[in-house]
């Protein structure tokens, strides 16, 4: 179903990473005629794999990143979390050879039309409602919601066809190597500080950020949050044609009389959104403005904002036991995204929070522990500088535990009926866990076990 292009035949590609995208985009060129090369430094406990790689003809180099791999090489297709500090990327740089992403790739052979969706908060649920909102109902063709929100992209676009349309959820580091890639339809959800580690600077995370409207043109749709100037600003330099969303002021779409609105047309009342928090209201402003870009009923947009309940690990509402709340928002993963989080609730939170050290204090959230939050259970590397922040915004009770999972418990003998008992740790997992899953899935495990021990009593 995919574009036959000629682009990658006979090409020496060099894919660096073999994780999901690394393998899509192995698997993707290999179609596409290329001499594919695969390193990782990290040599997998599962082989099979490699000898699969190796059977389809692709060369599979792990272990060491060794220079000599840029000898023959024509292109680089990185995975998106391997920083232009590495060895092999710095080298390839300096050679000038083309470093590109695999949504990039994704691109040029997909049919379907793409809307990709980035920002520093709210990609994930934005890119969920959008592909919910689409395939509401939808008669002919099937919408995908793919990129960082977990599935390859070019795993899709090989089968996709022109009544399909694929989601991209687009994070900075993946906005980084792309070159041709043009949405019909970018959204910027939201711009805070994050992956200054990664990118150098704030200034370069936001000129990564814009990435996404680089090939855009007047035939195209620019969907802007017009509550931050940062994005205001960002939007009149914007060549596609703009559509505004605003829960504060006059927008495109917009908050009015207690409802959304979008263009003069109601949509919804507010309060028959089941999503907490005002940064979901944002988000479903920005998804309503997708799907009534791409033609979407009213009805179906309603439908389904009226009975999305939220995504794994953001926000997720996941069980009550003895009266107490428990809910998932392991990504949020910085201070802005806790902050969010806050906003959905009333003043009883026991709030469950840490995880990498990045190298900054967390005085931005005293204001909201002090509104907010009654407990606090601290863990990771972060635990000190998290209880200095509650010990300034002086919240009663301040404990300290081992992780996320054994914060559960700490968390359940502080609490009382009504109260609210979250985890958004406003911080990386990478201290403890693998990824912000992980640690999520823990957590649940753990609200699991204690919901069997309070019901056994």
């Amino acid at each position: 179903m995919m574009k036959n292009i000629t682009t990658y035949q006979n090409k020496n590609v060099l894919v660096l990473g073999l994780g999901k995208s690394g393998l899509a985009a192995a698997d993707l060129l290999n179609k596409l005629g290329a001499n594919v090369t695969i390193n990782d430094f990290k040599v997998p406990e599962d082989l099979s794999i490699v000898h699969q790689l190796e059977e389809q003809g692709m060369k599979v180099v792990l272990g060491s990143h060794p220079l000599e791999l840029l000898e023959q090489c024509e292109l680089m297709v990185k995975n998106p979390g391997i920083p232009y500090t590495n060895p092999l990327v710095a080298a390839a740089q300096k050679q000038g050879l083309t470093i590109i992403t695999e949504p990039e790739l994704a691109f040029m052979v997909s049919k379907a039309p793409v809307i990709a969706v980035t920002g520093t908060n709210g990609k994930t649920t934005t890119t969920t409602l959008i592909t919910a909102m689409l395939n509401q109902n939808r008669s002919q063709g099937h919408a995908y919601a793919v990129g960082n929100i977990g599935v390859p992209a070019s795993e899709i676009a090989q089968k996709a066809t022109a009544d399909d349309v694929l989601v991209f959820e687009m994070s900075s580091f993946q906005l980084m190597g792309i070159q041709t890639f043009r949405p019909k339809i970018a959204v910027l959800t939201n711009l805070y500080e994050a992956h200054t580690d990664y990118h150098g600077s704030r200034d370069n995370y936001v000129a990564a950020k814009q990435r996404i409207l680089m090939n855009q043109t007047d035939e195209d749709y620019f969907v802007a949050n017009f509550d931050q100037a940062e994005v205001r600003a960002i939007a009149e330099n914007s060549a596609a044609e703009v559509v505004s969303f605003s829960r504060k002021d006059t927008a495109d779409a917009m908050v009015k009389d207690g409802a959304i609105y979008y263009k003069n047309e109601k949509i919804i009342a507010v309060a028959e959104l089941r999503l907490p928090g005002l940064h979901n209201l944002e988000n479903a402003l920005a998804a309503t403005s997708v799907a009534k870009l791409m033609g979407v009923a009213t009805a179906d947009i309603v439908e389904v904002l009226s009975t999305f309940t939220g995504v794994r690990h953001r926000t997720q509402y996941v069980t009550t036991i003895a009266g107490r709340k428990f809910y998932n928002d392991s990504k949020a993963t910085n201070m802005e995204a806790t902050k969010q989080a806050l906003t959905g609730f009333s003043k009883n939170v026991i709030l469950l929070a840490g995880g990498l050290d990045r190298g900054f204090t967390f005085d931005a959230l005293v204001p909201d522990l002090k509104n907010k939050v009654k407990a606090l259970v601290v863990f990771g590397e972060t635990a000190d500088l998290l209880a200095q922040a509650g010990e300034t915004a002086q919240v009663a009770d301040i404990i300290y535990t081992k992780d996320a999972q054994t914060a559960v418990k700490a968390a359940y003998q502080l609490s009382q009926p009504e109260d609210v008992i979250l985890l958004s740790p406003a911080c990386a997992s990478w201290d403890q866990w693998k990824n912000f899953e992980i640690r999520g899935d823990k957590y649940i495990e753990a609200i699991e076990e204690l919901k069997t021990e309070v019901e056994e009593v």
